[in-house]
């Protein structure tokens, strides 16, 4: 797993969960959007999917990390049924690889690119378009989700937002 840049403070990201409103902010997607994604089966949240009304789904960080990916290929005009492809992709990579992880687009089809020689390959046959280095939109989710709350899988409890710049609130949470 990549190390985290994020707070000192700040759990692993594979042992924390989000909600419904801090996924959406940090992969810059509506509530509604979100909702949809997951009723359709688009993006699921894979820690807790919402049994009825009044439950609260809870996404993982690589949940998070995809739902940023699918904005990201949507808005360059990617295919459903590739972002769909893309989506299974991303979900069966080990969490490790991803970061070193490129998808590679012609606007039809998405290629997962993990290593520079099947990049370079990809490009030598005229097919990729635009690509999207998971590694930077993973740094992005997680700058954005440090900043918003969270919860721990193990025990439910609510995980304080790290602010940098705010020593008392760290001294306090140390002392707590």
């Amino acid at each position: 797993m990549r190390p985290s840049a994020a707070g000192q403070d700040r759990e692993a990201p594979d042992r924390l969960g989000y909600r419904g409103p801090s996924a959406c902010a940090a992969a810059g997607i509506t509530y509604r959007q979100l909702d949809y994604w997951a009723r359709t089966g688009l993006v699921q949240p894979s820690v807790r999917p919402a049994h009825g009304s009044g439950t609260q789904r809870l996404y993982s960080f690589r949940d998070v990390l995809v739902l940023k990916i699918v904005k990201r290929l949507l808005d360059a005009g990617v295919s459903l049924q590739s972002i769909r492809t893309a989506v299974q992709a991303l979900c069966s990579a080990d969490l490790a690889e991803l970061s070193d992880m490129t998808l590679m687009s012609d606007g039809a089809t998405v290629y997962r690119c993990a290593s520079p020689e099947e990049l370079a390959e990809l490009l030598r046959g005229g097919r990729g378009v635009f690509g999207i280095a998971v590694g930077a939109v993973w740094s992005d989710v997680e700058g954005a989700l440090a900043q918003l709350s969270a919860e721990r899988l193990d025990t439910g409890e609510p995980v304080p937002v790290a602010h940098p710049g705010d020593e008392l609130a760290r001294r306090r949470h140390r002392t707590g």
